[in-house]
């Protein structure tokens, strides 16, 4: 069988260009029409990752969080997403969190993915973020520290990134 379900043969398109399609209408500000393909698509292809993915990113982009959620939910918890687009699927889901106010479970996928992920400054950011909203600040104020200090191209950061890094390890520290 090639993949093209009866749905996907008479709208003309099987599943790869329909999910080409709606990522081009995303990307091209068209997110409603996006959205409209991308959940009957999704409804097709329950169990397909990258469906899920890009349908919990259209619905983040028109501000539809809480549509989103169990997209994000099934886009990481089957097996098939690049590497890129589960760092993503992560990163949207911890956000989604976030701003939905689940903040213990912003935390609990953002430490995951960074443990997944640690030199992804956008995950450790808004992990720092999710802390910040648990009342951990002295966790968050560390990560964002270190961030800084590890990434900043601006010259004066640089030159007082040992202090940084120092104080990052003990805010409290006076010298």
């Amino acid at each position: 069988m090639n993949g093209t379900s009866g749905a996907d043969a008479q709208a003309g398109t099987g599943r790869d260009e329909t999910l080409a399609r709606a990522v081009r209408l995303r990307e091209s500000g068209s997110r409603e029409e996006a959205r409209a393909l991308l959940l009957a698509l999704s409804e097709r292809h329950p169990d397909d990752p990258e469906v899920a993915y890009q349908t919990a990113w259209v619905h983040d982009t028109l501000g539809l969080e809480a549509e989103a959620l169990p997209h994000y939910v099934r886009a990481i918890r089957h097996p098939g997403l690049s590497d890129e687009d589960r760092r993503g699927a992560l990163l949207g889901l911890g956000s989604t969190y976030r701003v939905l106010g689940k903040y213990p479970e912003a935390v609990a996928t953002l430490r995951d993915a960074v443990a997944e992920y640690p030199d992804d400054g956008a995950l450790r950011t808004f992990l720092a973020m999710a802390l910040y909203n648990t009342g951990q600040t002295h966790d968050a104020m560390t990560i964002l520290l270190n961030l800084i200090a590890a990434t900043s191209p601006d010259p004066d950061i640089a030159g007082y990134r040992p202090a940084i890094e120092h104080y990052a390890k003990d805010l409290d520290a006076t010298c």
